[in-house]
């Protein structure tokens, strides 16, 4: 497996850099990303209009890399979201909102599959500015 720290530096960056796509180039060609159990986006063009939906509800985002761990196969990639709900439709309230991927890792050293996990309510009431 490559320097899973240095792949999650980057991939962090990525989801700063404003650039869906960017985000994406980490996935596998037909890898997935779910989010809180939902239908997973599948292929890079679907993962990048998921990181594209973020990037455009917080056109200030920063991702954090909290910390990276390895267990076998999988990598476990935790990170904390800042940004401020401005984009179109927001309220701008600030957001501040931790939570984690479950990274299956490919054969060609990106991610195959993705589970995401952060906490729906406290994010709900962020953005609402409760």
């Amino acid at each position: 497996m490559r320097d899973i720290e240095s792949f999650a530096q980057a991939y962090t960056a990525a989801w700063c850099s404003q650039d869906p796509e960017a985000v994406a180039a980490f996935f596998a060609a037909g890898g997935t990303l779910a989010i809180n159990g939902g239908e997973p986006s599948v292929g890079r063009e679907a993962i990048a209009d998921s990181a594209r939906s973020f990037m455009t509800a917080f056109p200030d985002l920063q991702v954090l890399m909290d910390a990276v761990d390895v267990a076998g196969e999988r990598v476990l990639y935790r990170w904390t979201l800042l940004g401020t709900n401005s984009g179109p439709g927001g309220r701008g309230h600030k957001v501040r909102i931790r939570g984690q991927e479950e990274w299956t890792m490919g054969e060609d050293g990106l991610v195959a599959a993705s589970l995401g996990s952060f906490d729906a309510e406290e994010y709900r009431r962020q953005v609402e500015g409760g």
